[in-house]
Formats: structure tokens, sequence, C-alpha cells
């Protein structure tokens, strides 16, 4: 249930990311606020006191609240040039398994018909592709997976990574490992059909554990 304090703080944060409250701009007094909104002082008082807890105001004792500039945005990537050893391409995996198995849980649970239908034709590209396209192919199932999680962050964070998080453990697999291998080739596209049946069929649990073995044989793989 929404509180009379939300409805201050809504107020003034549209103003604020609005610009009709620039930055230095003094917030206007407690009394302006009880005025202006009809609610009681120290409902205002809770307005201000979130505001500030969320960095969009300072209060200076004697002097009064002031309005804060509103950070800009930043995009969040990933340097896979600065990926430059065993230890650095291990901790990627490491990492890799933390979000790719919640991306293809999410996926598995908001399965959608175009989705299922990208996430179909990746993995049929995947397996029809020779060992000069195995890289791309790899990396478009898995972009797949976290397009299908309908959360953006996941697609943002493989797209900074691109098909270099692919590429770059593979350089360092031992040649029984290697994608010209008939019996290794099979056994990354039968890890991929558990990932995508599991999403297709919407089994969340399922969908996780299946992303977790798939990357966790290739750090075992790594690591061996």
């Amino acid at each position: 249930m929404k509180t009379r304090a939300h409805h201050v703080v809504a107020g003034l944060k549209d103003k604020i990311l609005s610009g009709d409250l620039p930055p230095g701009t003094k917030l206007p007094s407690e009394a302006e606020l009880i005025a202006e909104y009809a609610v009681s002082r120290p409902v205002a008082r809770e307005a201000v006191a979130r505001l500030q807890a969320e960095g969009l105001v300072e209060t200076f004792q004697g002097r009064g609240t002031f309005v804060l500039a509103v950070p800009e945005p930043s995009s969040f990537t990933l340097e896979t040039s600065a990926i430059r050893n065993q230890h650095d391409v291990l901790a990627m995996v490491d990492f890799r398994i933390g979000v790719e198995s919640e991306a293809a849980a999410l996926a598995a649970a908001r399965i959608s018909s175009p989705s299922a239908e990208a996430i179909t034709q990746a993995h049929e590209s995947f397996m029809a592709a020779g060992h000069e396209g195995a890289v791309e192919a790899d990396f478009a199932f898995h972009r797949a997976i976290a397009a299908a999680s309908d959360n953006r962050f996941f697609l943002d964070l493989l797209d900074s990574l691109g098909p270099m998080m692919i590429m770059l453990p593979r350089t360092r697999l031992a040649s029984a490992y290697s994608m010209s291998d008939a019996a290794h080739v099979d056994r990354v596209q039968r890890e991929h059909d558990n990932i995508a049946a599991a999403v297709l069929a919407g089994d969340v649990e399922t969908a996780r554990a299946a992303m977790r073995v798939h990357l966790g044989n290739t750090r075992r793989r790594l690591s061996a």
C-alpha cells in the first residue's frame, strides 16, 4: 500500500528528474510541502528523508535541503581484452555459471512463442555449424537463452562479453576438447540439447541445472 509520504516523494522526484527542480535548487520548505500535498509535518519530513536516502537531495543545517545532480547513466561492460591468463578465464567461466544459470531459469519461466522460435533456430544452427562457425553459433545459442529471460541486463552482459566468451576458453582446451573432435562436439551438443529442452518445456529448475552442468563441464575441461 502506497503511503502519504510516497505521494510526496513521487511528486518531488518527478520535478527533480524533469528539471523543474534543477541541481542546486532549494527544496520547498516543510510548510510549503504540507500545503502543496496536504500532508502532516511528519509525512513531509519522511518524504525528504527518503529523497536524501536515494541521493537526490542533501540537507544542510540552518540552510535547508538542496537538490543534487542526478548521476549520468552508465553502461556496464566487461572487457574481454583484459582476460589474459588461465586464472582470468576460469574466473570468467565461474561468473558465467552464476549469471547464465539464472538466465536459463528465467527463460524457462518466461518462455514465449517468439523466444522459443529463436532458441530453436539458434540450437539448430549450432547443430549444423561446422568447425569454422562453431564459436559464433555457440554464442548465438547462449544469447538466445539470455534474450528469452526477458531481462535486458542478462542480454547486455552477454553482448558485452561477445563471442570471445566462447573463444577464450576454447583456446586453452586440450585437443581432445576441440570442436574438430567428433566426440567432444557430440558432448557439447547433448548439453545444449538438455538446456534447450528444459527452457522450451518451461522447466525452471531443470533449465538452471542444465546450464550449470554445461558451463561446469567447460570449467572442468579447462581445469584438466
